[in-house]
C-alpha cells in the first residue's frame, strides 16, 4: 500500500494526467511509453523532475549514494583530483546534481588535496532544485563557492577534466516491449473504458524492431512468451551529446544497471522498471503522476557502444564496491577522529559496498578522451569483458 497524496499532490497528478490524456487523444488513443515517461518525469512545471517536491534523502522519494554518506563524495573526489593532476588543471561538470551534497563533498575534499578545479559547474534543468543547490552550496567558504556556476544546458565549448553523472542514466524515458506469440510488440500507454492509462500494444516501428533484431534476433527466439522488458533508445545520442562536451579528461558514470548478458537474461521476465514514491518502490507508473520517480535499470552494454561511436574509450567498468574501496574507503573510515564516529562511518561505509545494499547493483563506469594515465579507481576490479 502507498501512502495517500495530499490535496496538493492529488491536484498536481490530476492535471499531469490530463495533459497526458489531451496528447494521447491527439496522438490517436496511444503512446510510446518512451513518451509517457518523459511527460511523468520532464513535463515542463508538472513532470517529476521539473516541479518542485523534495525528492531525494529521507524525507523524499529516494536515497542516493552522496546522500547515504559524504564518503561516497570523498572516494569520487580523490578521483577527481588525480585527473585533474593528471591534466595539469581542469573543470567538473556535474550532471542532475541532486541536493548538491555531492558538489559539497568534493569541493571539500579536493581543498584538502590542495587541488581546486577551475570551475565546478552544476547542470540543473529544475529551478526549483537548483534554488536548493545554492541553497546548500552557499554554507561552503567563500573560496570553494567561487568556481561554482549553474547551467540548464550543456555548455558550449568542450572542457577539459572530468564530467559526473551519479544516477542520471536511469531517469533517461525508455521504450517498452513484450514477446506474444513469438514477435516483438511496443508496448505503449493507452486508455482504458474508464479513462484511466493502461498498458497499450501495437507492432512496434523501425527503431525498435531494429534493436530488438539486433539484441535477440528476429523473431526474439531466446526469449519466453510474455517476455517484457525495456529499450533506452535515447542512451546513445545523450552519451554522444555527453561526448561533445569533453575535449579530454574522464567521464565518471554511476548508476544501477547490467551488462546486456545479464540485463536480458532469460528469467528477467518482467524488465527492470520501477517507481519510488516516498521511499517505496513498485511497479505501477500510472499513478501518482508527476509526484513519484519512475526509472529502469542502465543496460551498460548499450552505454558503452554509445561511447565508442562517439570517440569515447571504455577504461573501467567495476561495482561501486570495488571503486570505492580502490579509491581509499577503507581508510576514510578508519582517519575518523573516534570510535564513535568510526562506527558510524562503517555502518555508511556497508550501506555503499555491501552487495544487498548499493555495492554490487550500482555499477560505475569510466569514459576517457585524451587521458593519458590508468585510473586508480578501476585498479581492482575490471568488469569490461563482461560488457
Amino acid at each position: 500500500m502507498l501512502p495517500a497524496l495530499s490535496p496538493d499532490e492529488q491536484r498536481h497528478s490530476e492535471a499531469l494526467a490530463a495533459l497526458i490524456r489531451t496528447e494521447l487523444a491527439a496522438a490517436g488513443g496511444w503512446l510510446s511509453f518512451e513518451r509517457f515517461m518523459e511527460l511523468a518525469l520532464y513535463a515542463p512545471g508538472l513532470g517529476y523532475y521539473s516541479a518542485g517536491s523534495w525528492k531525494l534523502g529521507s524525507g523524499g522519494d529516494f536515497v542516493t549514494a552522496p546522500e547515504v554518506s559524504e564518503l561516497f563524495g570523498r572516494c569520487v573526489a580523490q578521483q577527481c583530483a588525480e585527473v585533474l593532476r593528471t591534466m595539469g588543471g581542469g573543470e567538473i561538470l556535474e550532471l542532475g546534481p541532486g541536493t548538491g551534497s555531492l558538489a559539497a563533498s568534493i569541493l571539500r575534499a579536493l581543498d584538502a588535496e590542495g587541488i581546486l578545479p577551475q570551475r565546478y559547474a552544476l547542470l540543473e534543468v529544475s529551478g526549483d532544485l537548483a534554488a536548493r543547490q545554492r541553497a546548500r552550496l552557499d554554507a561552503l567558504p567563500a573560496h570553494l563557492r567561487a568556481p561554482l556556476v549553474w547551467l540548464e544546458r550543456l555548455p558550449p565549448a568542450p572542457l577539459t577534466g572530468v564530467i559526473l553523472a551519479n544516477e542520471v542514466a536511469d531517469a533517461l524515458p525508455v521504450r517498452r516491449f513484450t514477446v506474444r506469440g513469438g514477435a516483438v510488440h511496443e508496448l505503449g500507454v493507452a486508455l482504458s473504458s474508464r479513462g484511466t492509462l493502461e498498458d497499450g500494444l501495437r507492432a512496434p516501428d523501425a527503431a525498435l524492431t531494429e534493436a530488438c533484431a539486433a539484441m535477440f534476433g528476429a523473431p526474439p527466439r531466446s526469449l519466453p512468451d510474455g517476455y517484457t522488458s525495456e529499450v533506452n533508445l535515447v542512451l546513445a545520442p545523450w552519451i554522444a551529446s555527453l561526448a561533445a562536451s569533453l575535449d579530454r579528461g574522464v567521464m565518471l558514470l554511476f548508476d544501477y544497471g547490467l551488462p546486456r548478458a545479464h540485463y536480458y537474461h532469460q528469467q528477467r521476465v518482467a524488465g527492470t522498471l520501477r517507481c519510488h514514491f516516498r521511499q517505496r518502490a513498485h511497479d505501477d507508473p500510472f499513478v501518482n503522476l508527476g509526484v513519484q520517480d519512475i526509472t529502469a535499470w542502465v543496460d551498460f552494454t548499450r552505454l558503452a557502444e554509445g561511447a565508442s561511436s562517439a570517440g569515447l574509450e571504455v577504461s573501467g567498468f567495476a561495482t561501486q564496491a570495488a571503486v570505492l574501496l580502490a579509491l581509499g574507503l577503507e581508510r576514510l573510515v578508519a582517519a575518523a577522529p573516534d570510535a564513535r564516529s568510526r562506527a558510524r562511518l562503517a555502518g555508511e561505509a556497508r550501506r555503499l559496498i555491501m552487495p544487498e545494499e548499493m555495492g554490487e547493483a550500482f555499477k560505475a563506469m569510466a569514459l576517457t578522451r585524451g587521458y593519458p594515465a590508468p585510473l586508480t579507481g578501476f585498479s581492482l576490479q575490471d568488469l569490461r569483458r563482461q560488457l
